[in-house]
């Protein structure tokens, strides 16, 4: 092919990154439809009498919370059983009730302080996914410690439902911000290494990649933008 080395060992490396790229643009395009989803499914929500429906129905924000900790845990176990199709309509079903849990806090925080936080966190989160593209550092250790200072944000998290220290609030802030943009290029380097194994003649197998990455890196920019907006974000009223 015009343009590229015809030696076979150039080819083959060619061939690699093409393979790389094509999967990680699968990824981030799920990703970020997965986004547009959850926030256009937030504002639609926020602007409707659903949206104060739920606001005064914590058993329904309860069981809308659990439907999607379930959509979640049997999209990530069920993966490999699962049909492209069966797991892309999982991925964005997770993604439209976010959105619909999500909305609360345009009721919390202004629209301005919402906005800038989404700017930071797309700022940060491809700062540290193009990190986790181009270093040659394994990341495995510091994913490792990234998911055990996961572990005590959740559990600080459920010792503050009890305690409401605003102290500790703060702390877990800033802690989840280390942890997510941690996670962030620990994971964008871990979908990289799985681009590279991905077999290209399996259809199935790869839209499966794509839609486990695209969860993985949804769930680290949204958490990570939720630390941030409880840092900075400002108040509606």
């Amino acid at each position: 092919m015009a343009g590229y080395p015809s030696y076979p060992g150039a080819q083959a490396s060619v061939s690699k990154a093409e393979t790389i790229n094509a999967f990680m643009r699968g990824v981030y395009g799920w990703m970020s439809t997965g986004m547009l989803i959850t926030a256009c499914a937030a504002w639609l929500t926020a602007n409707s009498q659903f949206g104060v429906t739920l606001l005064q129905s914590p058993g329904l924000v309860i069981g809308l919370v659990l439907v999607q900790f379930g959509l979640v845990i049997g999209l990530s176990a069920a993966i490999n059983k699962l049909s492209g199709s069966a797991a892309s309509m999982m991925f964005l079903l997770y993604s439209a009730l976010t959105g619909l849990t999500l909305s609360s806090i345009f009721f919390v925080y202004s629209a301005a302080s919402i906005f800038q936080a989404f700017v930071v966190t797309a700022g940060m989160f491809g700062a540290m996914s193009i990190y986790g593209m181009v270093t040659k550092r394994d990341l495995t250790s510091m994913g490792s410690f990234m998911f055990m200072g996961l572990i005590g944000i959740v559990l600080a998290s459920l010792v503050n439902m009890f305690v409401q220290s605003s102290a500790l609030s703060f702390g877990i802030s800033i802690i989840g911000v280390i942890v997510f943009v941690g996670l962030t290029a620990y994971d964008t380097q871990k979908l990289k290494y799985m681009g590279e194994a991905m077999p290209l003649g399996d259809g199935t197998a790869i839209r499966r990649g794509t839609i486990l990455g695209a969860l993985t890196l949804y769930l680290d920019f949204l958490n990570l933008f939720l630390m941030l907006l409880r840092l900075f974000g400002s108040s509606r009223d």
